[in-house]
């Protein structure tokens, strides 16, 4: 299984969106919060992305 800079990137931001949203709950910062909720899901969006590419990858290399 191949890994693309979709899911690399996604990833990421998703784990940067927690952090950020994380630190704006200790802080009371609900902004902060709601730009790491933002950034969480984008990254989800965009891993997904990427897992369905490769998805799409693998099912074109097994066909004859």
């Amino acid at each position: 299984m191949g890994i693309n800079k979709d899911q690399v990137d996604g990833r990421a931001k998703e784990v940067g969106g927690k952090i950020q949203e994380e630190f704006g709950k200790v802080v009371g910062n609900k902004t902060q919060q709601l730009k790491g909720k933002i950034k969480k899901n984008v990254g989800a969006a965009q891993a997904g992305l990427g897992d369905a590419a490769e998805q799409v990858k693998r099912n074109l290399n097994r066909r004859p």
